[in-house]
This record gives structure tokens, sequence and C-alpha cells, in this order.
């Protein structure tokens, strides 16, 4: 009786044992697992140890991973100047933790759902801008598509994280006009900055002429005021010596004395060719001259 009771204590022994493995589960970290009871949803198990009943009364129907989740795909459209470009969109996502049971039980395969959100959304948005605004405004694409997918996959337990357009790339052709595009333009406004520079150092040259020509002006005007002033002076003092001479006279022989100093000047100088009256009588010229010139002033 007593070998009876411990070969039965032994048997169930041996198949609480063999029955220990049906009885208990594991799910590590950052992963959930669905447990279903006859083939209907009982609970949510998080990370850790966990009892179920055996023989197929519970069962984990799978384990969902929590951590986030990208997704690449390429796409081919068309923009609003009827250039096709290829663009690659990352998607990176996550399982909503408290909306687990959707995510599993609504989408069968929740990445190419994403890519056929995306691809929608892309068909909205890129064929209203040209090429250049799509390059420009690729990253408030972006934001749209992002949107747009994130209010659809959120009634099915996923949360959209963020979506990046990483390219955007036309044909070899469309390409290769827009760098000669770009070229010529930078030529174009080289050349006009070249011709702003000219033109500024031509004005700049001219303004410095024209202001020499006048300070040359000046100068001479001067000078003969000056010169004037002396003769004047001369005459002044000539007159209060006594001389009683008339102004006549007395500029021939004032204009007599400035010719001599001419002379002595050159001579000083070591010019040997002058243009000037060659005798005396020449002076009674330029003494006539300048007579009738002030006459005519007066």
């Amino acid at each position: 009786m007593v070998i009876f009771s411990l070969v039965i204590l032994a048997i169930i022994l041996i198949v609480l044992i063999a029955s220990f493995s049906t009885l208990t589960f594991v799910v590590k970290q950052q992963t959930v697992g669905i447990v279903e009871r006859f083939g209907k949803y009982q609970s949510t198990a998080n990370p850790g140890f966990h009892l179920k009943l055996p023989w197929g009364i519970d069962r984990i129907a799978a384990r969902i991973q929590l951590r986030m989740i990208q997704s690449d795909i390429a796409v081919e459209m068309k923009t609003s100047d009827n250039v096709f470009v290829n663009m690659n969109v990352s998607t990176q996502y996550r399982v909503n933790e408290q909306n687990i049971k959707d995510a599993y039980y609504k989408l069968m395969n929740p990445s190419e759902q994403i890519k056929s959100y995306i691809e929608d959304a892309l068909r909205s948005a890129v064929p209203k801008l040209t090429l250049d605004e799509l390059f420009a405004k690729n990253d408030e694409v972006a934001l749209e598509v992002q949107n747009q997918v994130a209010d659809e996959m959120g009634s099915y337990g996923y949360i959209i994280v963020k979506t990046l357009i990483t390219k955007i790339e036309p044909n070899a052709e469309v390409k290769q006009s827009m760098n000669e595009i770009n070229a010529a333009q930078r030529k174009q406004d080289a050349a006009q900055m070249i011709a702003n520079a000219n033109k500024i150092q031509v004005v700049t040259a001219a303004e410095a002429e024209a202001e020499k020509d006048r300070l040359h002006g000046v100068g001479i005007a001067e000078e003969r005021k000056a010169i004037v002033d002396g003769l004047a002076q001369q005459i002044i003092e000539m007159k209060n010596t006594g001389v009683s001479l008339g102004e006549e006279e007395i500029m021939s022989i004032l204009m007599a004395n400035q010719y001599l100093d001419t002379l002595n000047q050159f001579a000083a100088g070591g010019n040997s060719s002058i243009f000037l009256p060659a005798g005396a009588e020449g002076i009674e010229d330029i003494r006539t001259q300048i007579l009738a010139a002030m006459k005519a002033a007066k």
C-alpha cells in the first residue's frame, strides 16, 4: 500500500513537472504578450514572469515589440511642373501602449499599411508644388504627411513619431538642366557685378578728373587775380611816389618788368626755347590786349 502511494505521488510529480512549462511564461523587457483563452483575447501580459492555464486553455498568441520601428520606402511622384522625382521617405513609429489590443488584432501588416498611407499623402501634397518648391519645402511636406498618417494609424493603435523625406532626386536630364541653369545664373550675376564695378570705377575716375580740372581752374584764377592785384598795387605805389605818368605808361613799364622776370625764370629752369614775343614791342601788344579786355569789362 505504501509502495502504491509512492508510485501515485511520483506520477503526480512527473505530470506537474512536465506541465510546468505549460503553466508559466516570461515576457521580455520592451515587449508585451497577447494572452488568448479558447481563442479569445484574455489579457495583455507586461514584461516579467506569468502563470497561465495549461493544456491549451490559455496560450500566448503573440509577443509585440514596444520599441520604435523604422520603415523606409521609395516612391516616384510628379510635381506641378511635370517633373518625375524619386523620393525616399523614412517613418518612425511604435505601438501605443494604451491600445495594444487594436494594434495586434486590427492590422495584419502595419508596415505595409503605413507605406500605403504615406504614398496616398504624398500623392495629394507633391503635385501641388514645383520641383524647386519641393526642395525648399520638403520639411513642410514631411510634416503634412506625418500628421495625415498619424491620424489614420492612431485608430489602429500605432503612434507615428517622425516622418522624414531623406532624398529627392529628379532624373539625370532634369538634374543636368538644373545645374546648367544655376551655372548660367551665377555667370549672369558675376557679369552684372563686374559691370557695376567698372561703372563705379569709370564714374569715380570721371569725378576725380572733373575735380582736378576744377581745382586747376581755381588755381589759375587765383594766380591771375594775384597778378592783377599785384599790378594794381604797383600802380598805386608808383602814383604815390609822385610819378607823373598815365596808367597806360605805368602799365607798359610793369609789363616790361614782368616780361624780363619771366625770361629770368625760364633761364633759371634750364629752358632754351620759349613761346613769347621775341622783342619788347610784343609787350606793347600784350598790354594793348589787356587794356582792351579791361575796357570791355567796364
